[in-house]
């Protein structure tokens, strides 16, 4: 399984290091978010890591919502269960809840098409930055703090009208951003297709901290950081 190198295991319990969840970002996600450098004060793991590691257990359903509910330090033992009310949960050892999910609708396990969906969406999400929120906040003239840039997973959904043939593609078909003081909400919503139909239909909704004015100089800088760490990581690879 592709995921193997991003996870261990510890008795029932998944566990993901630091240095797991910076090459799941990197190498499969595109995702130069700093906050998923090992190093980080604030590091997380990537919640689309956490997504794809449901997706291998659980299977892909026709209709998912994922509420990520809080921050997966380095090398937290989780437990990925089904629980009664047939919400998949996320938790660590002292019950805390990192991830809830509902699904519905039909659900394969065939691990080329969980593989196949898994990628293209992981690949979609990790373009948040520069690709999608840069122009949303320019256009609103607001960033995230430079020094401390600090973007969130709040939630996402996606619902497919079949599951089988499917080698997909997802577009962004509109992405949005609501400021309310120095927090930002960024609804992106795309589509699904396959074979060249639209076979599904999703969104994602992200929280920026730490919202102060833009600074075109600034956001340079930041922009020109993020392909000198995408330009050093494909150098390595």
């Amino acid at each position: 399984m592709f995921l193997d190198d991003y996870h261990s295991r510890a008795g029932s319990r998944l566990c993901i290091s630091s240095e797991q969840a910076s090459r799941f970002a990197k190498r499969v996600a595109g995702d130069f978010n700093p906050i998923h450098n090992p190093d980080a004060r604030r590091f997380c793991v990537p919640g689309d890591l956490l997504f794809a590691l449901v997706l291998a257990r659980f299977g892909l359903s026709q209709h998912m919502t994922f509420r990520f509910l809080s921050m997966v330090g380095a090398g937290v033992p989780l437990d990925f269960v089904e629980d009664d009310d047939g919400r998949i949960r996320v938790r660590d050892d002292g019950g805390k809840c990192y991830l809830e999910v509902e699904r519905g609708g039909n659900t394969t396990h065939d691990e080329s098409v969980v593989e196949a969906f898994t990628r293209c969406y992981v690949a979609f999400s990790g373009k948040n930055f520069p690709h999608y929120l840069k122009p949303l906040m320019e256009d609103k003239g607001v960033m995230f703090n430079p020094k401390r840039p600090l973007v969130i997973y709040d939630s996402m959904g996606f619902s497919l009208e079949r599951l089988n043939g499917i080698e997909p593609g997802l577009e962004l078909i509109d992405a949005s951003l609501e400021v309310a003081g120095k927090r930002g909400d960024v609804l992106l919503e795309f589509r699904i297709r396959a074979g060249g139909e639209e076979v599904g239909t999703g969104s994602k909704k992200l929280v920026v901290s730490g919202l102060c004015d833009y600074d075109a100089g600034a956001m340079d800088a930041v922009v020109e950081e993020f392909y000198r760490l995408k330009a050093a990581h494909e150098a390595d690879a």
